[in-house]
């Protein structure tokens, strides 16, 4: 059985944060493009809101580093993508028009993918955090001179809970490193199907749940 059979147990990281990214500091942009070429760089796939700001630096350098990128649009067409959200189309390998704002975009980004990432941030990117911290995903906040990083330590201690699956750095490469390592233990622990080798949940009996091969 070919590993193309079974693409889609590449793990898929999101990233989170500002489309507006004035009050984010210097090298913010930079920072993001790197993060984005590391996610392709340790083999996994790039997830976005399919948006300007730091998403898209994410996404550019996801692509400039041979990755592959996927955004998940709040707009229900192409059409309402760019004419009434005025958002990009570019460096994504597929955009997923979702039709259901940005609200209802986040959630479907965040349990989407294995894990996510967070930028420098607003509003929006608080959203995200909040959702995928209560659907314990295995998190990751990218830090630098910008406050989203105190803002999500603040939420949490004010909260009253905290995670064991977050990581907080400033270096791109390690952060992925340490995300990939929460997300592979997740997998390992909980998902039977990837723990198999012949990629069959243990509740299939090899013939009533076996797809054609």
């Amino acid at each position: 059985m070919g590993n193309d059979k079974h693409a889609h147990f590449k793990i898929k990281i999101a990233v989170s944060g500002a489309a507006e990214t004035e009050h984010c500091g210097e090298g913010a942009l930079d920072a993001s493009a790197e993060l984005g070429r590391e996610v392709a760089r340790q083999g996994a796939i790039l997830v976005s809101g399919a948006t300007t700001g730091i998403p898209f630096w994410a996404a550019k350098g996801a692509k400039e580093a041979g990755g592959i990128s996927v955004g998940l649009s709040p707009a229900g067409s192409e059409r309402e993508h760019v004419e009434h959200y005025k958002l990009p189309l570019d460096y994504m390998d597929l955009i997923i028009y979702t039709g259901f704002g940005f609200s209802g975009r986040d959630i479907l980004m965040t349990r989407s993918s294995d894990a996510v990432l967070f930028g420098c941030g607003r509003v929006g990117t608080i959203h995200e955090f909040t959702v995928a911290f209560e659907d314990d995903k295995p998190m990751g906040v990218l830090t630098g001179p910008w406050s989203t990083d105190e803002v999500i330590k603040d939420i949490m201690e004010k909260g009253h809970r905290t995670t064991d699956k977050i990581v907080f750095e400033s270096d791109p490469k390690i952060l992925i490193q340490k995300v990939l390592e929460m997300v592979k233990k997740d997998k390992q622990e909980y998902y039977k199907v990837y723990n198999n080798g012949d990629h069959f949940s243990d509740l299939c009996d090899g013939k009533t749940c076996q797809v054609a091969l």
